[in-house]
C-alpha cells in the first residue's frame, strides 16, 4: 500500500473553499453592479416623460450630469480609503447613499429636487462601480481576471438592456417615480449580500490611515469647475464671458493647489507617481477619450428615438438591444480571448476602430431613416466598447502593486468619468442649444414659447398636426445627430494614443506582503531594460516577507530578496 507524503498532497478542501468564496464573492460584486448599472439606464426611458411633466427640459442635461459629476468626484476618495480600510465598509457607505438618492428622486416634485437627488446617488454610485472593480483585483490574478471583467461588462451590458425596458414599463404603468423606488429593495439586497457573502482579504495597515481632506476638497472643485465649463460655455455663457473666465480660472488655481498638495501628502487620494507609468497614462487618456463618445451616445439615444422616431419609452428601451447585446457579447469573449492568451494590446485598438465606424454611421441618420438599419449602427457602437473599455482597466491594474490596486482603478475610473461627465454635459448643452434654436425657427411664435416646448413629452408630440410635429422631430434630428460626426474624431485620438502602450505579460499570481515601492503588481523584479514607470524608484530595497501567492503561484521563503526571484509578469 503506498502511503501519500502529507508535504505533497493535494488540498481539495482548501481548494474547494477558495472557489466557494470567489464564487459568492463575485455574485456580491455582480448585485452591486446591477445596482449601479440599471439605475444609470432605467431613468433614460423615462427622462423624456419625466423632465416634461416636471417642466423642465432646458435642464435635462443636468439629470444626467449631476450624477455623472458627483460619482466622478467621489471615485478618486473610494478607491484610495478603501485601499487603507478595506472595501466592504466603503461598500456598504456606498450603497446607503445610492439608496438615499433614489428615496429622494422619488419624492421628488421639482427639476431642483431631481437633480439633487441625482447628485445623492452619484456619491453612492461612484463607490458602487469603483470597489466592484478593486474587489476583483484583491483576489482574481491579472491573467485570469480578464474573463471575469468580462462577465461584469456583460452585467452593465444587460442591464443597459433590461434598465430602459423597465424604465418604459414604469413610465408607461405605475410611474416613473418608480424607476427610483426600485432601487431600494435591490439596496437592501446588495448590503445582505456585502455582509453575509462577501470576503475579502484585509489590507495591511503598517500605521494609522491618515485621511488626505485638503486633496479630495481640491480635486472636487476642480472637477466640478471642469464639467461646469462644459456644461455652460457656449450655451448658457459665451466662452469670452466672465463667468466661463472666472470658472476656467479657479479650476487652473485649484488643479494646481491639488498637485502641490498631492506632492507633500503622507496618503494621497491620486499619487502622482501613478503617472510614472507609461501604460496608466496611455490606458487612461484612452479610455478618457472613448467615455466622451460613449456617454453622448448611450445618454441621449433614447431621448432620440421617443422625440424624433415615435417610439414608446418601451419601444426606446427595446431598441438599444443591439447596442447592448453587442457590448455584452464581445466584452465577454474579449475577456476570454485575454484570459487564455494573455494578449490585450490589440483588441482595444480594433475596437476602438469599430467605435469609430459606429459613430460616424450614427452621424448619417435622417429622419427617414429605418429603425431597423440604427439598430445596426448603435450594435456596431456596442461592438466596440464591448472590445475595448474593460481591457483599458485590466492595464491600469497590472501595473501596479496589490496595495495600490484600488487606488490605480478609482483614479482610471475618475478621468473616464470626466471624460463621461465632460462628453455628457457638452453633448447635452450642444444638444439643448441647438434644438431652441431650431425650434425658435421653425415653431410659429405661439408654439415655441418656453412654456410649450420646456413641457414637450413624447406623447403629446406624437398627437400633434403635421405642421407641428414635422418641425419638432427634425429639430431634434437636426439638433442631436450632427454631435455624433464630431466624435469620431475623439475615438480615432483615442486609437493613436493607445498604439504607443506596451503589452507586457499579465500576472499570474497575487503578491500580498511585499512592499509596494518593491515590485508592479505582476513582477518581483523591474527588468533592467524596462522603464521606470510601473514602480517607485526612490524607495530603499528591503527583504521580503513571507508572500501569499493566489492563482497557482509560489511562496517566497522568509528572508528571500524579491530581486533574487524570476520575473512573473
Amino acid at each position: 500500500m503506498t502511503r501519500t507524503d502529507p508535504a505533497t498532497a493535494p488540498a481539495p478542501t482548501a481548494d474547494a473553499h477558495a472557489r466557494r468564496t470567489l464564487l459568492l464573492l463575485f455574485i456580491t460584486l455582480m448585485v452591486v453592479m446591477l445596482l449601479a448599472s440599471l439605475s444609470q439606464m432605467v431613468l433614460s426611458s423615462a427622462l423624456p416623460t419625466l423632465v416634461g411633466e416636471l417642466g423642465g427640459a432646458e435642464h435635462l442635461a443636468w439629470v444626467i450630469t449631476a450624477y455623472l459629476l458627483a460619482s466622478t468626484i467621489t471615485m478618486p476618495v473610494y478607491g484610495k480609503v478603501s485601499d487603507m480600510l478595506g472595501r466592504k465598509p466603503l461598500l456598504i457607505v456606498a450603497v446607503l447613499l445610492f439608496v438615499a438618492g433614489s428615496i429622494l428622486g422619488g419624492l421628488a416634485t421639482d427639476m431642483t429636487t431631481l437633480i439633487l437627488a441625482r447628485g445623492v446617488q452619484g456619491l453612492g454610485g461612484g463607490g458602487l462601480m469603483v470597489l466592484s472593480q478593486a474587489a476583483i483585483a484583491d483576489v482574481v490574478p491579472a491573467r485570469e481576471r480578464g474573463k471575469y471583467m468580462g462577465v461584469m461588462g456583460g452585467v452593465f451590458a444587460l442591464s443597459s438592456v433590461a434598465g430602459p425596458l423597465l424604465g418604459g414599463f414604469f413610465t408607461e404603468g405605475p410611474g416613473w417615480r418608480w424607476t427610483f423606488w426600485m432601487n431600494v429593495p435591490l439596496g437592501i439586497l446588495a448590503i445582505v449580500a456585502i455582509i453575509v457573502l462577501m470576503r475579502l482579504p484585509r489590507p495591511d495597515r503598517a500605521s494609522t490611515p491618515r485621511i488626505d481632506a485638503l486633496g479630495m476638497a481640491l480635486l472636487a472643485i476642480a472637477t466640478t469647475g471642469v464639467v461646469l465649463i462644459g456644461t455652460w460655455a457656449g450655451s448658457t455663457y459665451a466662452w469670452a464671458s466672465p463667468q466661463i473666465l472666472g470658472l476656467a480660472l479657479g479650476t487652473i488655481v485649484a488643479g494646481t493647489l491639488f498637485v502641490l498638495v498631492e506632492r507633500r501628502a503622507a496618503e494621497p487620494v491620486i499619487p502622482l507617481h501613478l503617472f510614472r507609468s507609461r501604460d496608466f497614462v496611455l490606458a487612461t487618456v484612452a479610455a478618457l477619450l472613448v467615455s466622451v463618445a460613449m456617454f453622448g451616445a448611450i445618454g441621449y439615444l433614447p431621448t432620440y428615438f421617443q422625440m424624433a422616431a415615435g417610439a414608446t419609452a418601451t419601444e426606446a428601451g427595446l431598441l438599444m438591444i443591439p447596442m447592448m447585446g453587442a457590448l455584452l457579447l464581445t466584452s465577454m469573449i474579449t475577456g476570454a480571448v485575454v484570459s487564455r492568451t494573455g494578449r490585450y494590446k490589440l483588441m482595444p485598438i480594433l475596437g476602438t476602430v469599430v467605435l469609430a465606424i459606429g459613430l460616424g454611421l450614427l452621424g448619417t441618420v435622417t429622419v427617414a431613416t429605418p429603425v431597423a438599419l440604427i439598430g445596426v449602427y448603435i450594435g456596431v457602437i456596442g461592438v466596440g466598447l464591448g472590445t475595448s473599455m474593460q481591457i483599458m482597466t485590466l492595464i491600469v491594474q497590472n501595473a501596479f502593486s496589490h496595495r495600490e490596486v484600488g487606488t490605480a482603478t478609482a483614479a482610471h475610473t475618475f478621468f473616464r468619468q470626466v471624460g463621461g461627465s465632460l462628453g455628457s454635459a457638452v453633448v447635452g448643452s450642444v444638444f439643448a442649444a441647438r434644438l431652441a434654436g431650431l425650434f425658435a425657427e421653425r415653431l410659429p411664435e405661439e408654439a415655441g414659447a418656453a412654456g410649450s416646448t420646456g413641457s414637450l413629452t413624447p406623447q403629446l408630440v406624437q398627437s400633434l398636426p403635421d405642421a407641428l410635429r414635422v418641425p419638432i422631430v427634425e429639430s431634434y434630428n437636426e439638433a442631436l445627430i450632427p454631435i455624433f460626426l464630431v466624435m469620431v474624431p475623439i475615438a480615432l485620438l483615442s486609437v493613436v494614443v493607445m498604439l504607443f502602450i506596451r503589452e507586457v505579460p499579465l500576472a499570474t499570481t497575487i503578491e500580498r506582503g511585499i512592499p509596494a515601492e518593491s515590485l508592479a503588481e505582476g513582477q518581483l523584479q523591474q527588468p533592467a531594460e524596462s522603464s521606470a514607470d510601473d514602480a517607485v524608484r526612490d524607495a530603499p530595497a528591503e527583504p521580503a516577507r513571507a508572500t501569499e501567492l493566489i492563482g497557482g503561484g509560489r511562496r517566497l521563503a522568509p528572508g528571500t530578496d524579491p530581486a533574487d526571484a524570476p520575473r512573473r509578469r
